[in-house]
């Protein structure tokens, strides 16, 4: 990777008030980037991405997908809007945060929106994330799409004194996320319900009180707005942690079986999930996976898994549906993907992304299984997607020899 020795914004403070240098990025190259601190004091390794979504960014540092990497924001001006008590995603309460860290360019200002509840330096410190400003994101994010992801350590000290050879040791030594198992830190530590729906204006998150299906949710690092899209489909929702078997599924009469986004690779959590995966897709029920559900469904039906240069991060990025001959903007936020090459007979590539190539879909032929590699929920991001869960509930339908409804 070539080095760039300062990745520092020049000329952002005032020339008469030039605030303290008290956070470092450190890459495993031995880079040292310099910057101001916010949020939580310490430090944390991770793999540094790049995430190209405009808003959303409580939805972004919420995400447990992001666990174990540290987020670069392309867009300059983030914390603008403040922090609130209804935009974090994680469905896992008992988890501050999955995210090691953010990169940002500009300092964060006050709040300036009427749904915020506190500022963002705040609400970061309450999740013990770190966050450095500063920092030439164009830079940062050209680099990383050059020489790929890199390891990195992220560092917030008020003195401004670092041991800068201490951090560029914890860089180098960090493995990486191949071979990596996160899905135990963000899971449920045990099964509940779930019947709150998609926000309305005015109205807030109505319930799903007549629900004419139950789904089962398998649940490696979920996100509020599955299952907020699943309750507005029309779906009683049980959330199952991810060591769960399929007997235990099973036995709870499920219509259909959800399996969810979470990070880390997923040859690595597929070891124990794609086995109990299989037997679901036997048991003969609708199966809807994304993001990481859809690369251990990938691998319980034979195919393999590979990481990738940079991955996908951000909410404009175009992926076009075979089975529609439609183009959708969706959210995505993945570092692996499954490999087309060895999709075995049977099962049909349904998506593909129209930025690289890479496989974005899969169906079962003859099974009502299927699975996407982007987030249909999309939250934040595009809503082109949400009629994946109309897709999913009608296979429900059909099963039942109940009429199908348009998906929108």
């Amino acid at each position: 990777m070539t080095s760039i020795p300062d990745l520092s914004t020049r000329g952002t403070p005032a020339p008469w008030a030039d605030p303290p240098s008290t956070a470092r990025l450190v890459l495993a190259d031995g880079s040292v980037v310099t910057g101001r601190g916010l949020g939580a004091v310490g430090s944390a390794v991770g793999e540094v991405c790049f995430n190209t979504a405009m808003t959303g960014y409580q939805e972004i540092l919420t995400d447990p997908s992001y666990a174990g990497q540290i987020i670069t924001f392309t867009f300059p001006h983030i914390g603008n809007v403040g922090a609130n008590a209804e935009d974090t995603e994680t469905s896992n309460l008992a988890m501050r945060s999955g995210v090691r860290g953010c990169v940002l360019r500009a300092d964060v200002t006050a709040p300036s929106n009427y749904r915020a509840g506190e500022h963002l330096d705040h609400w970061l410190k309450a999740r013990g994330i770190i966050a450095i400003t500063g920092v030439d994101t164009r830079a940062l994010t050209a680099r990383i799409r050059t020489g790929g992801t890199p390891n990195g350590v992220i560092a917030h000290e008020p003195s401004g004194e670092f041991d800068i050879e201490r951090l560029k040791a914890d860089a180098r030594v960090w493995p990486g996320l191949v071979g990596l198992d996160l899905v135990p830190e963000v899971t449920a530590g045990q099964s509940y319900t779930w019947d709150e729906m998609r926000w309305v204006w005015g109205k807030g998150y109505p319930r799903q009180l007549e629900p004419e299906f139950h789904v089962v949710a398998v649940d490696y690092g979920l996100k509020r707005n599955i299952l907020r899209s699943l309750a507005s489909a029309g779906c009683k929702v049980t959330v199952v942690p991810a060591t769960t078997t399929a007997e235990d599924i099973l036995e709870r009469r499920p219509d259909g079986i959800f399996l969810s986004n979470g990070p880390g690779d997923p040859a690595a959590t597929g070891s124990y999930a794609a086995p109990q995966i299989a037997r679901l897709v036997d048991s003969g029920l609708p199966v809807f996976g994304i993001c990481l559900g859809h690369q251990m469904l990938g691998l319980a039906l034979g195919a393999t898994t590979q990481k990738m240069h940079q991955g996908h991060h951000g909410a404009n990025h175009p992926v076009k549906d075979f089975t529609t001959g439609k183009v959708e903007i969706t959210s995505m936020n993945h570092g692996f993907t499954v490999d087309r090459e060895t999709l075995p007979s049977g099962v049909e590539e349904t998506h593909v992304s129209l930025f690289d190539g890479s496989n974005c879909g899969l169906r079962l032929e003859g099974r009502p299984v299927f699975s996407v590699q982007y987030h249909p929920e999309a939250s934040p991001g595009p809503q082109d997607s949400h009629y994946l869960f109309t897709r999913f509930v009608n296979l429900i339908r059909e099963r039942k020899g109940l009429p199908l409804r348009p998906e929108r």
